[in-house]
């Protein structure tokens, strides 16, 4: 990345910026959304929906995946956004996320999981998959991370 391309002053690209915005008012928003869990649950997944939505084709393609295989495999994580990326949380804490890679114009969309996921695998193991499209393969493959990093 160039020097051009970040922001002298906070070191950020804008894109990092906007994802900061984003969060900021995501955390704005939990406090001011509906009483009762359900209503809160309802609304954090639409912001889900809607963010896949506004993702370009082949992103919008791989998080609906993901989507899917996340309902279908582990219906008990909860639905929300986290950056402005869709996610998964377990009691509160996130356990995977989908960075799609025109966020931040990457080569390749992340799967990621954070530390509630349970994939440990003795004293090393991968918590992020760079992906470029979803083989039949590939969806079996996070299927069974999803199910595992569910618990």
């Amino acid at each position: 990345m160039s020097t051009a391309e970040r922001n002298t002053k906070s070191g950020f690209t804008s894109e990092e910026r906007a994802a900061m915005r984003a969060r900021a008012a995501e955390l704005k928003a939990q406090e001011r959304k509906g009483k009762s869990a359900e209503e809160k649950a309802a609304i954090d997944r639409q912001d889900l929906v809607d963010a896949i939505a506004g993702m370009n084709d082949s992103d919008r393609a791989i998080a609906q995946g993901i989507d899917d295989i996340v309902q279908a495999e582990a219906p008990q994580l909860a639905s929300k956004t986290w950056y402005g990326f869709p996610a998964y949380t377990l009691g509160g804490k996130l356990v995977l996320f989908f960075k799609p890679a025109g966020k931040f114009k990457d080569r390749y969309a992340t799967l990621g999981f954070e530390s509630a996921a349970q994939l440990d695998d003795g004293q090393m193991w991968p918590t992020s998959y760079a992906i470029l499209s979803l083989t039949k393969a590939d969806q079996k493959r996070i299927a069974e991370l999803v199910r595992t990093a569910a618990g």
